[in-house]
């Protein structure tokens, strides 16, 4: 049986390739949520005028990787203690999120969140994750599936 896990850590791409990298999840779609624009385009979300965060929703077999690794995995692929941006992408759309499915999901969310903000990682800064129950999906246009692997890149980081 599989289980599903969504996060928003800035430009989708670099996410979803983070998270296919670790063994046990099965798929990784970009795609759009938490706004409320009933089917947001790309061009909507990135303008700010769909309330949505660029996401990654994983499907993952819980036998071979835990929903905390995950969470492990997303606060170690971004910086959560940027409010509404990642780098040089500015917006609400670029939030650090988690959407979880389950009071387990948000419970075990919250005990990482605590927990990384405790270690010396952030030298204080406070994280600004959002952590709030899931809302609908939006998978992104198909050209932004896989679209570094598909360009032959690993990252979209310079």
């Amino acid at each position: 049986m599989t289980e599903k896990a969504m996060f928003g850590a800035g430009c989708f791409w670099g996410v979803e390739v983070a998270f296919r990298a670790i063994p046990g999840v099965l798929d990784a779609t970009v795609g759009y949520s938490g706004g409320h624009t009933e089917k947001p385009t790309y061009r909507e979300v990135c303008a700010g005028r769909s309330g949505h965060a660029e996401v990654v929703r994983v499907e993952f077999d819980p036998e071979r990787v835990s929903y905390e690794t995950l969470v492990e995995k997303f606060f170690a692929c971004h910086d959560p203690t940027q409010k509404n941006r990642q780098g040089p992408d500015v917006g609400s759309q670029y939030r650090s999120a988690i959407f979880t499915y389950s009071d387990e999901q948000k419970a075990a969310a919250e005990a990482v969140r605590d927990r990384v903000q405790a270690s010396p990682k952030f030298n204080g800064r406070t994280i600004v994750t959002e952590i709030e129950p899931a809302k609908p999906f939006h998978a992104a246009e198909e050209y932004h599936q896989q679209y570094l692997a598909r360009r032959g890149l690993g990252s979209c980081h310079m």
